[in-house]
C-alpha cells in the first residue's frame, strides 16, 4: 500500500523553501494558506467561493478541456492513441463556472469532465493577487489556477518544483519517486493529453498484464488527501497522480527554480533528454555505456571532476557563472 506524504503543520518547525528544496522529497503543508479569503469562502460552500472567483474575473479567456462521461474524468488519449479524449476551448473564468454549475445539478448521470488548465492569475484574475500572498515565494513564481470537477490528471512530473494550493474541494495526490519511471508505463514523451507525458495506465489496472510492474510503482508510491489552505511541495521530476474529488475543485500552484541555480533554463533536463537520445541511443550497447560512464563522472557524480584543474582553467567544469552558462549556451545552439 501507498504510505503516507511527510506532513508539516501550522504550528510546526518553520518552513522556508530552502529546507524544502534541500530536503529533495515531498511534503504536505497543512494549512499553509487557510487564511486566504477565497479559501476561507471555499469552506463555507461552493457556491460562495464561485461567486467570489466571478468578482475577480476580469474576461480574459483561459484554456478548458471537457471530456465525454465516458471518459470517466479521466484526461488521456482516445481509444486509438491518435489523438486526446478531451476538447478544448477558450472561454471565460465566469464561464467554467457556469457550466460546472449546470453539470452539478445533473441528478443520476454521469457528466463531462471539466478542467481548466493553468491560467495564468495575473492575467485572468489579477484582483487576487492582493490578499492571496504566499509569503514562502518571491515574485518571481507566477500563480496559476487549475479548476473542474472530479478530473484526474494521470502520473506526470515537472521539471521546476512545485508548490500547490488546494483553494477550494478535496484533492488526492499520489506520488512516485523518479526512480519509478519505468514501472509507470509512460506515455510519448512528444505527444502527450498534458502539458507532460503522463503514465498510461490507471492505477487500478495493478492486475492488467499489459502492465506487470506497475504494481511494484504503487507499492513505492506516497499519498495524501488535501482540503482547502492544505498545499503540497512537490520535487522536480517526482511523478504525480491527481484526481480532484468533489463538484467543484480549484488548485493554485507555484513553479519556479532556486536562485541559487543560476544555470538554469527553461526546461533544461527535457531539452538535454532529447539531446541523450538522438546522440547515444542507437549506438551499439559498448559505445553507449561508455558514454554513460562520462556523464555519470561529469554530470551526475557529487565529487568535482575538475577538482585536479587549476581553477582559472577549468572552464565549462567550473562554477557556472553567466559567462560559462554563456559560453555552454553557445556550444549546444541556444
Amino acid at each position: 500500500m501507498p504510505t503516507a506524504i511527510e506532513e508539516l503543520g501550522p504550528d510546526g518547525l518553520p518552513i522556508t523553501i530552502e529546507r524544502l528544496v534541500d530536503g529533495g522529497r515531498p511534503v504536505v503543508l497543512r494549512g499553509l494558506c487557510r487564511d486566504w479569503p477565497l479559501v476561507q469562502l471555499a469552506r463555507q460552500s461552493d457556491t460562495a467561493f464561485a461567486q467570489a472567483l466571478v468578482g475577480y474575473d476580469n474576461g480574459t479567456a483561459v484554456d478548458v478541456l471537457v471530456m465525454p462521461p465516458d471518459a470517466g474524468g479521466v484526461v488521456g488519449y482516445d481509444a486509438q492513441m491518435d489523438g486526446f479524449n478531451y476538447k478544448r476551448f477558450r472561454v471565460t473564468v465566469t464561464q467554467v463556472l457556469q457550466r460546472l454549475a449546470s453539470y452539478s445539478r445533473l441528478e443520476g448521470v454521469a457528466g463531462p469532465g471539466v478542467a481548466m488548465q493553468s491560467a495564468l492569475i495575473a492575467d485572468s484574475l489579477p484582483g487576487i493577487l492582493d490578499d492571496h500572498a504566499l509569503p514562502l515565494l518571491g515574485p518571481s513564481a507566477r500563480p496559476r489556477l487549475w479548476m473542474g470537477n472530479r478530473v484526474t490528471t494521470p502520473a506526470h512530473f515537472d521539471s521546476s518544483h512545485n508548490l500547490a494550493v488546494v483553494a477550494c474541494g478535496r484533492r488526492r495526490f499520489t506520488l512516485f519517486p523518479p526512480e519509478q519511471v519505468r514501472n509507470l508505463y509512460v506515455g510519448p514523451l512528444d505527444f502527450a493529453p498534458t502539458a507532460a507525458a503522463i503514465s498510461l495506465p490507471r492505477l487500478q489496472d495493478q492486475d492488467d498484464p499489459r502492465f506487470p510492474r506497475l504494481r511494484d510503482a504503487v507499492e513505492h508510491a506516497q499519498v495524501a488527501e488535501l482540503e482547502p489552505g492544505d498545499a503540497i511541495y512537490i520535487p522536480p521530476v517526482w511523478w504525480h497522480h491527481v484526481e480532484s474529488l468533489e463538484t467543484l475543485n480549484a488548485l493554485v500552484n507555484y513553479w519556479w527554480r532556486p536562485e541559487a541555480y543560476p544555470g538554469h533554463v527553461a526546461e533544461p533536463g527535457l531539452d538535454a533528454l532529447a539531446h541523450c537520445i538522438l546522440a547515444f541511443k542507437s549506438l551499439p550497447p559498448a559505445e553507449r555505456s561508455a558514454w554513460k560512464a562520462v556523464l555519470e563522472h561529469y554530470v551526475f557524480s557529487d565529487e568535482d571532476p575538475a577538482a585536479h584543474i587549476p581553477a582559472a582553467r577549468r572552464g565549462i567544469l567550473g562554477p557556472l557563472t553567466p559567462d560559462v552558462v554563456a559560453k555552454l549556451s553557445k556550444l549546444i545552439g541556444r
